[in-house]
């Protein structure tokens, strides 16, 4: 029995590269296919998150092995090969099952011991199920990882805490405004991670909390357990101007929002200071916000990973039990 686990996070690739390679909805069921139609003797499992991209394959003999599918995703996703060179990481065999171990207990996560990702393993297994590409070995690797990952977070009590993306976005909030009660909150986007995020931004308590998503109804949806207020999409620069934190998760191919158009936003906005955290892969907002959100007049806030980071520090005593040996 082989077993590789290939692919890109945090860590090792630029946000650029994890979007590269990204597989959003339907797209992950054609990778899947695609991939089974180039070894059809072998068996995979497609991992795709806002942090990492990773495919785990497994054979009785050899599995296809790294450069075949640094190839693979390179073709599939119509980039060079040349733009991985040094990001793509791989592990074989034991150091494979080990690591997938990690990711199921969120021990790699950007955010560490975030709730999430244990489900995200999850569908990634069910999908592959679905699409016939799992075999014998990884139904027995991903069934124990998920034990695994739920056993991890409640001996070490990392299920104990504020362990997501969204709940260190309050925490990011609430480090740079004293205040919510005069303050407007955005949420882009309806989805899983929106709603998430909507659900903790709402016990901030802002005094106004808008909620835009291009499906009105899901909006509503949404937002109303929170007593939130929907903003029409093709309203959303109105959106922009009104909140002081805003949060996109969108699933949109490409930027929303981009530089010249906030620009003009903050112009109308009076300067004043503005948290924008997107969440999203691809990102929502143009990647050029970087040097825009870096302005010397100090007129805007952004999530910085080293602000994120911190959420990992109280919950670094917890990882002694956690041993895959």
């Amino acid at each position: 029995m082989r077993m590789l686990a290939l692919g890109v996070d945090h860590r090792s690739a630029p946000t650029a590269v994890r979007e590269a390679l990204a597989f959003e909805g339907e797209r992950r069921r054609a990778g899947l296919d695609a991939l089974k139609d180039n070894a059809p003797d072998a068996e995979f499992v497609l991992l795709s998150t806002c942090n990492r991209v990773e495919l785990y394959a497994a054979a009785e003999a050899d599995p296809p092995d790294g450069e075949a599918l640094a190839a693979f995703l390179a073709r599939f996703h119509d980039v060079p090969v040349e733009m991985l060179n040094g990001h793509l990481v791989a592990r074989h065999d034991e150091a494979a099952v080990d690591h997938l171990f990690r990711v199921a207990a969120g021990l790699e996560s950007l955010v560490l011991g975030e709730g999430q990702i244990l489900g995200q393993v999850r569908d990634a297994y069910k999908l592959a199920s679905d699409c016939k590409a799992v075999g014998p070995i990884l139904h027995h690797v991903f069934q124990r990882a998920l034990r695994v990952g739920k056993r991890v977070r409640e001996e070490t009590g990392l299920d104990r805490g504020k362990c997501s993306v969204a709940s260190v976005a309050v925490d990011v909030a609430r480090a740079v405004f004293d205040r919510f009660e005069d303050k407007a909150v955005l949420v882009i986007g309806a989805g899983a991670m929106g709603e998430l995020t909507l659900r903790h931004l709402s016990a901030l308590r802002p005094g106004a909390l808008l909620v835009a998503n291009r499906d009105p109804a899901r909006a509503h949806a949404v937002a109303a357990p929170w007593g939130g207020r929907v903003t029409p999409f093709d309203r959303l620069d109105d959106a922009l101007a009104e909140a002081d934190v805003v949060l996109s998760a969108t699933a949109a191919a490409a930027p929303i929002v981009t530089v010249d158009r906030y620009a003009w936003i903050q112009r109308v906005r009076g300067n004043r200071l503005a948290l924008i955290l997107d969440l999203a892969v691809p990102r929502d907002f143009d990647e050029r916000f970087k040097d825009f959100l870096d302005d010397p007049a100090g007129t805007n806030a952004k999530l910085k990973p080293g602000t994120i980071l911190t959420g990992r520090i109280g919950r670094s005593k917890a990882l002694a039990p956690a041993s895959f040996s």
